[in-house]
Formats: structure tokens, sequence, C-alpha cells
């Protein structure tokens, strides 16, 4: 349990900070070669340290556009491990998170593995019915989102980031913004940012209720979604310190506020603090959206 006085969290961090050095210095050092449980400790203890940040609140910066310092962590690998993965590393244990729950974010398709169900939701292809027979891991915000701003990607654009960036990396597999998607629809939204136009948009994927509006750049999400879809957003923006415009801040507040926290983000976030150790705060403490939107 963390507590939320200043000077005693700050008493914890120091003490598993010591932790860590001790454990990790062993172990790199080559002197000692530590057995897998103390590992297992020292892995713990770097989950314990990425939540005291986020208690005494330096996790990141506002959404509103000032730059806040992201707090990094080293990435894990295997499915038991806690902790953040890279992208490749959190698509192996997303089926994890969504067993059970296998219906695609935009749609409501259900699917099996990768092969979607058109006639559980009424799904008719646009144009490309071979990618929409199978589901891809989408990111809420965009690849692009994440890292056109980056250094990385100006010298070698996504590639680059995902080999050499350690806080794209670190956002790039975050569990947090990870959904499972029609492939058709994923391409068709790209890095187009969300928005609401219509009561009642002319579909475009049969029963789908999700849109896009290709000459506006815009996707107009289904109903059932837009909350979700909003606090993964604001997350994201918070986490890692990303601009928003003001006019996109205001539907995703709006969204928020106007769909609860439901069900299917609930158990989802339980279970991606079990995989990855941090959770979206939105969805767990939904007061704090009053700290995101004022």
């Amino acid at each position: 349990m963390i507590a939320r006085g200043g000077g005693t969290v700050e008493m914890q961090k120091l003490f598993y900070g010591l932790l860590l050095l001790a454990l990790c210095g062993c172990d790199r050092d080559g002197g000692v070669k530590l057995p897998r449980e103390v590992k297992a400790l020292a892995q713990l203890g770097e989950t314990v340290m990425r939540q005291l940040e986020g208690a005494s609140g330096q996790a990141a910066g506002p959404v509103g556009g000032q730059q806040g310092k992201v707090v990094l962590s080293a990435l894990v690998r295997g499915d038991k491990a806690v902790g953040h993965r890279d992208f490749n590393g959190a698509k192996r244990v997303l089926p994890k998170v969504f067993a059970g729950m296998q219906e695609d974010f935009y749609c409501g398709c259900a699917y099996e593995g990768k092969a979607v169900d058109w006639l559980s939701c009424g799904y008719v292809p646009r144009k490309n019915p071979e990618r929409a027979r199978r589901i891809e891991w989408e990111h809420v915000v965009p690849a692009w989102v994440l890292g056109h701003q980056r250094q990385c990607w100006q010298q070698g654009g996504r590639k680059n980031c995902s080999s050499n960036d350690e806080v794209y990396r670190l956002a790039e597999g975050d569990l947090n913004n990870l959904v499972p998607a029609v492939g058709e629809v994923n391409a068709d939204r790209s890095n187009l940012s969300y928005g609401a136009w219509a009561k009642q948009p002319t579909r475009i994927y049969g029963q789908c209720g999700t849109v896009v509006d290709f000459a506006g750049k815009r996707v107009q999400p289904r109903e059932e979604v837009r909350g979700r879809a909003a606090r993964i957003t604001l997350y994201m923006h918070q986490r890692y310190g990303l601009n928003m415009s003001r006019q996109d801040r205001q539907l995703m507040c709006a969204w928020a506020r106007q769909y609860p926290v439901d069900g299917w983000e609930t158990r989802r976030n339980a279970r991606i603090v079990s995989l990855q150790g941090e959770g979206n705060f939105l969805v767990s403490q939904p007061a704090r959206l009053a700290d995101v939107c004022g």
C-alpha cells in the first residue's frame, strides 16, 4: 500500500531505490549472479518505484501541452514478468488481457485468434476484405502521435524510434493504449483524430457504428467506446507529456464525463496492472478526471 504523505513517499522511494541499486549492481558488475527469485524481487521493486512516482505527482506533464519528465522503466520480456514491454512484447501478452472479451473495439465484432466474425456484427468490408478478416492491435493514440515530434522519428521514422528511443518504446508498447480492431478499420483510421459530427452518420462498414471522414481527416468512433477512447487518450497524453489541441482536449473530456467507466474498462485495467504494473488512473480513480480536465 502506498502512503500519500509526501515525506513517507520520499522515504519509501529512497528505500526501494537503494534496494534496487544493491540488487541490480551485484548482477551487472559481474561479481555475483543473482538467482531468478531475487531478480523477480528487483522487478517488483521497479514496479513499486513507478507507483511511488505516480503518488508523488512526477509521472508526466499535463494534457494541456506543457511537457513533463516521463518516468522511464526498464522494459521486461516474457509472459510472466511484470512491467512495461516494447510493442512486440506487448502483442504477445495482449491475448491474455482480452481473454473472454474478444470483441473488436470499433465495430463490436467477435473474433477468435486473429479471425474476425463478420456475421456477429454485420460487418461489410469497405474496400479491403483481406485485411478486414483479421484482428490487429490498434494504438488508440496513434504511433505517429507518440513519435512524430521526436528526433528519432525525424531521423528514421517509426522503425528508428522503435529501435533507439526509450520513451517511444515505452509508449508504443503501453498496454493501456492497445485494443483489438478489424484490420481494415485500423488501416482506415491510420493517425486520424477522433471527432463527432453526426448523430446518425452514413455507415461505411455495414452495421459498424464507427465511421471515417477521409476528406475531413477524422474518425467518429461508435458511441459505446467513446468514453473508453477518451480515457485512454487522456491517460496517454498525461503519462507521456504529449501535446493535445484545445479542441481535442475539450472533446475527450466531454466524452469521459458523458460515458462513465464501465465493466469492460475495469476488467481490462485489472489485467493490465497484473501484467504491466501500471494501469490507467482514470479508470481506477475516476475522480481524478477533474485533475486532468478541470
